[in-house]
């Protein structure tokens, strides 16, 4: 089966393609589509992607940023919600999945979920990752339950039929992060969800909250 991977990026080119996309590339199953999408970039993103030779990847930058609240905590709980909803709009995948442009995979994440798509019917799986607490120290999330504080964007994998459920924007006036907030939208719909035991992503933190 198709799996879409979709990534929303703003301004992380280096991070983007040394890191992110190095993990994708590095995947032992080869059926991917490769969604980027840039939140209006203005730094030399476009130009990395354009020196990919890889057909499996697509890159679109929106020509407007989105627009986010302007209070800092509530801006970081839903910016990113504009690209995010574009790459699953254009996702053709069986399968899709996320990844944060500055995370990685395991190189073998995407064939361990599909196998267990294909053997356990599930709408969704989760998975447990190592999660960077301060700068190069990590700690094992185990991912105990789907749920805030226990799961990530990029530690998720489902079904295509749940990209009509998109990221809300308006997801911070709950106080919530919009992928906490899609999430617990998709459990009200009482999908069957799975647990897989295995760490397979890197969660690095957001560069807005190192120490200056």
């Amino acid at each position: 089966p198709l799996v879409s991977i979709c990534i929303a990026t703003y301004n992380r080119g280096p991070l983007l393609v040394e890191r992110c996309l190095a993990s994708v590339f590095e995947q032992d199953y080869a059926n991917l589509e490769i969604i980027v999408v840039g939140d209006c970039c203005t730094d030399n993103t476009a130009e990395r992607l354009a020196a990919i030779r890889d057909p499996r990847l697509k890159f679109i930058n929106l020509p407007e940023r989105g627009r986010y609240p302007e209070r800092p905590e509530w801006r970081w709980m839903v910016a990113g919600t504009i690209p995010v909803n574009h790459a699953l709009e254009l996702a053709r995948g069986d399968f899709i999945t996320h990844l944060d442009d500055d995370d990685r995979y395991a190189p073998d994440r995407i064939r361990q979920l599909v196998t267990i798509m294909q053997q356990q019917p599930a709408d969704l799986i989760f998975h447990p990752f190592w999660q960077e607490y301060v700068p190069d120290k990590w700690r094992l999330n185990q991912a105990e339950r789907l749920s805030s504080g226990f799961v990530t964007t990029s530690s998720i994998f489902y079904h295509r039929w749940l990209a009509r459920i998109p990221w809300d924007i308006n997801a911070y006036k709950t106080r919530e992060p919009g992928d906490i907030n899609r999430i617990r939208k998709l459990k009200h719909l009482g999908i069957i969800v799975r647990r897989h035991p295995r760490p397979m992503l890197w969660h690095y933190r957001e560069r807005n909250q190192l120490p200056r």
